[in-house]
This record gives C-alpha cells, sequence and structure tokens, in this order.
C-alpha cells in the first residue's frame, strides 16, 4: 500500500493525518465524521465553536458541502483553485456543526500543493484541516514543525517539504451577497477584484461569520513579540540591552551593532518571500531561547496585507 492510500485509510478509519498545503501544514480529519473531527479539536485544544476549512479535491465536490453557490464563487474557484483561497458559502444541511462552529455557512477550498491533492483524491471526499499546530501558536510550515509540536496526537504526517505560501489563506465571505475579505492571504483583493468585476469590501464588522484566524491574538510565538516601526527598533533595542534581555531583531537592515544579548536575522523586502519564511523565523526566534522578539513593520500596502495581519495578531497581547 502507498503512503498516499494509507494516508487515506487512516482518514476512513477516523484517525489524524497531517498533510502539507501550500500555504501551511494541515491538521486532517474526515468532515463528515464528527468524532474524528473531535479529535481535531482535542490534539490542538481548539474552542469548539472556532469552525473549521473543509479541503476538497475539486470544485466538482462544491455541491456536496454548500447550497445556493453563487456564480461569483464558481468563476473564483476556476480562476483560483486549486489554490490559497477559502470560499465561505451557505452549508449544505448534510454538513455537521462540529465543521461550522453551529453557523449556517462553511468554509471550502481545494489546495494547491501535488501531495494534499494525491491525498483528497485518494479520499474523494471532504478533510478538514486547520493549521497542524497547538490552537493560537504559529503555524507550521514543514513536516518537522507538525512532529514537534503535535508528536503523537497525530497518526501520520506526510511530508512534502517546507510549504511555499508560508501563511494561511484568503478567505472570502460570499455568503452574504456582498464579498468580504475575512482573512487577508497571499492571494489579495486586487487579484479577486479582476474575477469579481468589484473590490471585495475587508474585515469583519457587523454579522459576518466566524472563520479560523480571525482572533486578535492569534500565529504567536512563545518569546512576547513587538511589532514597531523601523525608526523605533533601536531605541527599543537599547531599552531592552540596558534591562539585560536577550533580544531577536527582525529587520530588513542590520541594527549595526554587535553584542553578545542581541541576535539579527535578516528580513526580505519582497512580500511573497517574506511570507513563505515568516513562521520558520519566529519558530526559530523561540528556540534562541530570547527573551524579546523585536520586528520592523513591513510596508502598508495591499502586497503586504496579509503578512502584517500575521504579524499584528503574532504581537498583540492575550487578554
Amino acid at each position: 500500500m502507498s503512503e498516499i492510500s494509507r494516508a487515506a485509510a487512516m482518514l476512513r478509519a477516523g484517525d489524524l493525518v497531517a498533510f502539507p498545503t501550500e500555504t501551511v501544514y494541515g491538521l486532517g480529519a474526515d468532515a463528515s465524521n464528527a468524532a474524528a473531527v473531535g479529535k481535531v479539536f482535542a490534539a490542538k485544544g481548539r474552542p469548539a465553536d472556532h469552525p473549521l476549512i473543509v479541503h476538497l479535491p475539486d470544485a466538482g465536490h462544491l455541491e456536496r458541502w454548500a447550497i445556493e453557490i453563487p456564480q461569483a464563487a464558481r468563476r473564483l474557484a476556476a480562476a483560483f483553485w486549486p489554490g490559497p483561497l477559502t470560499l465561505i458559502l451557505k452549508r449544505h444541511p448534510a454538513v455537521i456543526d462540529a465543521i461550522t462552529g453551529g453557523q449556517d455557512t462553511v468554509g471550502l477550498r481545494v489546495p494547491r500543493h501535488p501531495l494534499a491533492l494525491q491525498l483528497l483524491r485518494e479520499f474523494a471526499g471532504g478533510v478538514a484541516a486547520p493549521s497542524a499546530n497547538r490552537f493560537g501558536h504559529v503555524s507550521p510550515t514543514t513536516a518537522a514543525h507538525v512532529r514537534d509540536e503535535l508528536g503523537a496526537a497525530v497518526g501520520m504526517v506526510l511530508d512534502g517539504g517546507p510549504c511555499q505560501v508560508g501563511i494561511e489563506s484568503t478567505i472570502l465571505d460570499l455568503s452574504s451577497g456582498m464579498p468580504r475579505i475575512l482573512r487577508p492571504g497571499m492571494l489579495d483583493a486586487m487579484a479577486l477584484a479582476e474575477v469579481l468585476g468589484e473590490v471585495p469590501a475587508f474585515g469583519a464588522e457587523g454579522a459576518v461569520p466566524r472563520v479560523s484566524g480571525s482572533l486578535e491574538s492569534h500565529y504567536a510565538p512563545t518569546t512576547p513579540m513587538r511589532l514597531l516601526p523601523a525608526d523605533a527598533i533601536a531605541p527599543a533595542i537599547d531599552l531592552a540591552l540596558g534591562r539585560g534581555q536577550r533580544v531577536v531583531v527582525f529587520a530588513p537592515a542590520s541594527p549595526g551593532r554587535r553584542e553578545s544579548n542581541l541576535i539579527w536575522r535578516e528580513a526580505s523586502r519582497d512580500p511573497g518571500a517574506y511570507a513563505h519564511e515568516l513562521y520558520a523565523r519566529l519558530r526559530e526566534f523561540d528556540a534562541l531561547g530570547g527573551d524579546l522578539i523585536l520586528v520592523a513593520a513591513p510596508p502598508v500596502d495591499e502586497a503586504w496585507r496579509g503578512v502584517n495581519d500575521r504579524l499584528q495578531r503574532a504581537a498583540a497581547e492575550v487578554k
């Protein structure tokens, strides 16, 4: 039996399988099996009302999971699936509450990774797959990250190498008639607008569905992290070193000084490259045993929106 066939058989048996997507590694369970989905919540320590995204083999499976599917959804699926786009649609009556957090909507996407697609096609159904890490922590972008964090809680980890995109998918709500981005990713509003014929709204104000990654504090390293303008990094370094702290700096430019308690890692000036390495860097920074992570804020424009969203949540204080 091939590795993919064994993984699909484990999903059918109600076990958990971690697998790579182009965004991050997912913790997969049969999305039609409430007991299996319950294992995902238990392994992650995820709140029960936090909905999951269902990963599909192709757009032909949409009708099994959603109803009242607008033409915009079909156009977007044709343009961007497989790819880092999750569509929020009205749920099919057969979709279990554990997937939707009790809401009348469901998040669906077709991932763009050859191993993920092989697994989904072999399984021939929907796989619920949030990021394969403890809830609120930094998402995994390698198989080693999954094993380090979840260990024996995962029945099998498919190793597809480092994830290409590196941050989670863009989530677009199409359930209310007005397209609205509820979580930005590397597929930006302008690209979506070319297919939609209008620029989608942005943000979760008002009565919109709860979605993955929407909490104020999320994707966070264990080490305290501050996101600062570039010109505020040097004073923050001085303050931290004066307190005897070990400081990790993530910025495009070197701090221009060498001290035993100061570590600098160069941040890319390209948003795609920055996203690709972000989570691996945050995990590295935790492993360095520092007292504080200082991150120079990237530019504020559409190309950087997804990256800035993850950085702001990673640096937010837990309330």
